[in-house]
């Protein structure tokens, strides 16, 4: 077994993380086990690392309807100088958004963010390709990093959605809004959204209903400052929730912010407070989601990968083993011939020329049914390769496969793939344990027990 060195990408994570944030250190040691039972299979290659299927950055997310509530809540939020005008209403693109220090804010093309597995768009060309053809080429199109230099930004990213009531309805859009949602820690939802309707935003509430569980969701409800007291506040969340429930949105936080139309306000007003605590934990909840992301590799490995190899070699085995029961179909058939013109079954019978002959038959049938299994290997690796980009998946399936193509595997009847056995199912159930141990590691952090809280630990990172 050959030992796979950390990827860079793994081993920056660890610097990131060494410091302040000792569960995401340890979840880094797992992915680089995992990243080792993956490469011993060879579904990826020696600098690749399963780590970048998911953004470690904390991620909040903003969708919006038609009025300028969402436009005017980041400005103001953000302390966004408005000549900052890439944030907007009449924006048709997913705007991620960068802490920087330099003074000036620089717009990126989408493809600074498709090429950076750092990001959550990381390869979302390829996803928009599948989706509708010749769209993968314009990402910068539905795509855009914007730095600014906010404080609220720092060690987070905030990806501003398209308004949605607004936005074409294409399936662009639609696989971007649900990307947005699958891959956010935090998802600011302005409820001037649920005041149109569109077959977009029926998606987006579908999509909050699938992930509503997860505790995500903070719905902002925009009114002018003169409207607002402690009881027309209650009663204005009273009413949306009656509304949401009836679209079967039934969790999440509402907060009612005060219209604020002129200028930028200050940084860390009292409108902002009930945000800027949500926005706070917002770390945990991306380490969870790390965590989670672990567990969901080594199920794809158990439940997606393996079953789609195992099946391939199956079919594999089947059409070569037909393949050549043809040819031995045909030599069956000119023996049966020449039996009856000439009589050669005696030949067969005789203990000398009968064993010559099977010997003469295999050593004919062994190369071409060689010949046969390499042909059909090549339509199966074709298949797989098309299978890997249809289920999304980075571990290379033909890979894995290729690793079967040996002598014996060729001739003998076995349909498990190279390297799947009790030992590598052993090595990721243990794994699979870890995670569990984080995980209670992490709720230990906010836990007691006889009045005694159990260590905590600080779960920020500042990428820089």
């Amino acid at each position: 077994m050959t030992e796979k060195t950390a990827s860079k990408y793994l081993l920056n994570l660890e610097k990131h993380f060494a410091a302040d944030s000792p569960v995401l250190l340890k979840a880094a040691k797992v992915f680089q086990e995992l990243d080792q039972i993956e490469y011993d299979l060879g579904l990826i290659e020696m600098d690749e690392t399963t780590a970048s299927k998911n953004s470690w950055w904390p991620i909040i997310s903003l969708i919006g309807g038609n009025s300028t509530a969402k436009s005017r809540f980041i400005n103001n939020y953000l302390a966004a100088d408005n000549l900052f005008s890439g944030i907007q209403t009449s924006s048709h693109k997913f705007t991620v958004l960068l802490h920087n220090n330099q003074s000036n804010p620089t717009t990126l093309p989408g493809t600074a963010l498709d090429v950076d597995h750092r990001f959550p768009f990381y390869q979302i060309s390829r996803k928009i390709e599948q989706r509708q053809e010749g769209e993968g080429e314009r990402i910068n199109s539905y795509l855009e990093l914007k730095t600014l230099n906010s404080d609220r930004l720092k060690s987070k990213l905030f990806i501003d959605a398209p308004n949605i009531s607004a936005a074409p309805a294409n399936p662009i859009t639609s696989l971007l809004a649900k990307h947005t949602l699958e891959n956010s820690d935090l998802v600011l939802v302005f409820t001037d959204i649920f005041d149109s309707t569109s077959p977009l935003v029926d998606e987006i509430i579908e999509s909050i209903i699938l992930h509503q569980d997860s505790n995500k969701f903070v719905y902002l409800i925009d009114r002018p400052a003169t409207m607002l007291s402690s009881t027309t506040n209650s009663e204005i969340i009273s009413s949306w929730q009656r509304k949401l429930a009836g679209l079967g949105l039934n969790t999440g936080q509402f907060i009612v912010l005060s219209s604020q139309e002129g200028g930028v306000i200050p940084q860390s007003p009292a409108d902002f407070a009930a945000i800027d605590q949500r926005i706070a934990n917002v770390g945990y909840d991306r380490t969870y989601r790390i965590l989670n992301s672990v567990e969901k590799n080594i199920r794809e490995i158990t439940g997606v990968v393996m079953p789609e190899v195992k099946k391939a070699i199956v079919q594999w085995k089947d059409r070569s083993a037909f393949s050549s029961l043809i040819v031995l179909g045909f030599i069956a058939t000119v023996a049966i011939f020449a039996e009856i013109q000439t009589g050669i079954l005696e030949f067969l019978i005789d203990p000398i020329i009968g064993p010559a002959i099977i010997l003469t038959l295999l050593v004919i049938m062994t190369p071409l049914h060689i010949i046969f299994s390499r042909l059909q290997a090549k339509l199966i690796i074709n298949q797989l390769n098309a299978r890997q980009k249809e289920l999304h998946l980075m571990e290379n399936l033909a890979g894995i496969f290729e690793k079967n193509l040996t002598f014996t595997r060729m001739m003998l009847p076995i349909s498990e793939p190279v390297g799947w056995n009790k030992k590598t199912k052993l090595r990721l159930t243990q794994l699979s344990n870890k995670v569990k141990e984080l995980v209670q590691l992490l709720n230990d952090s906010f836990s007691t027990y006889d009045g005694q809280s159990f260590p905590g630990h600080s779960d920020s990172a500042d990428f820089k």
